[in-house]
């Protein structure tokens, strides 16, 4: 797979040619346009497909044979987030919780709740905002150091796993994981259960190719994950499937 170096030096590779033929050729002008379109299409792909890894290196499954991940992002979210704590304990299961800032600094008590339940905090920005990743490399930086202390302040620890706000990436971000330190954690099954409203739909697309090493990404606020997830633990347990943190799934280090 190409990454973002390499693309940008071939692209300046096939302009380069495309202007010597011209010199004796007189090429058509779309020449030009589809080089420029080609590369702009690996660019949007790499920004938007986490698991390319094409501007940063990110975990996003395990080599297990035996044991999946369950992933919670955009919390904590108060009356939600301790249903899932209830569903999660019941079974005792361990879960990973990639929060965001603000909500960690307004719900202390509860993020503090879900790390005494034995379940991961990771970082997930501090606003969470569509913009993220337009922000320079600095205040991208200043987020991820914000929701550190935030996190931080409520349990005593400073997270040393990072998930990009919908999963997307470029340069400016890339910079501020690697001066932070942060290893970025992604997804192999991505539910989409902040839009898929029927809950039946939404385990199948759970589920229907779910396999050893898989990692899930869920919601803390969706409905539908609120009403199918005893179910889906039930059909996970029933494929012979174990849950485990992500951070003992992908072998990372979940704490500095």
């Amino acid at each position: 797979m190409l990454k973002f170096r390499a693309t940008n030096f071939l692209f300046i590779v096939f302009i380069g040619v495309l202007l010597l033929l011209d010199r004796s050729l007189d090429l058509p002008v779309w020449y030009y346009g589809l080089v420029v379109l080609s590369y702009l299409v690996v660019q949007a792909y790499g920004t938007i497909v986490m698991s390319a890894q094409f501007f940063m290196p990110a975990k996003f499954k395990g080599d297990s044979s035996d044991s999946i991940a369950l992933t919670f992002d955009d919390g904590p979210v108060p009356g939600s987030t301790e249903t899932i704590l209830k569903i999660l304990e019941s079974r005792n299961i361990r879960a990973a919780f990639f929060c965001i800032g603000n909500r960690v600094a307004d719900n202390p008590e509860l993020t503090k709740r879900v790390f005494d339940a034995g379940h991961l905090i990771g970082n997930h920005s501090y606003w969470h905002r569509a913009t993220f990743d337009l922000q320079t490399a600095g205040k991208i930086g200043k987020e991820l150091r914000d929701t550190d202390e935030a996190i931080r302040q409520a349990i005593g620890r400073k997270p040393n796993l990072f998930r990009p706000p919908y999963g997307v990436t470029n340069p400016m971000v890339a910079r501020a994981v690697k001066k932070g330190g942060y290893t970025t954690i992604g997804w192999s099954v991505r539910s989409f259960d902040t839009v898929i409203k029927d809950g039946e739909v939404l385990k199948r697309r759970i589920t229907r190719s779910l396999k050893a090493g898989d990692v899930i990404l869920l919601h803390d606020y969706s409905n539908t994950t609120l009403e199918i997830l005893p179910a889906l633990l039930d059909h996970i347990a029933s494929i012979g499937l174990k849950i485990v943190r992500v951070d003992e799934l992908l072998n990372q280090k979940a704490y500095g």
